[in-house]
């Protein structure tokens, strides 16, 4: 149903997008997007970091008599 809606079918939804909600509301909902997409790499990049910060303070805490057996 929508793999053939092509760059005039686009044009037209945009066009009603924004006679219906006005630039100004537009406008403001793409700066909210931008933030929400900064927000979300920020937190990739922090999960990230602490994921390689908790692997480099890792270390082998097998008791000794375990580690004989294996």
């Amino acid at each position: 149903m929508l793999n053939n809606i092509g760059l005039p079918g686009l044009l037209l939804i945009a066009v009603v997008v924004l006679v219906l909600f006005g630039r100004g509301k537009i406008s403001s909902l793409m700066g909210e997007v931008g933030k929400g997409i900064t927000a979300f790499k920020k937190g990739v990049k922090d999960g990230t970091q602490e994921l390689e910060d908790n692997s480099a303070d890792a270390r082998d805490v097998t008791p000794a008599e375990e580690k004989d057996k294996a």
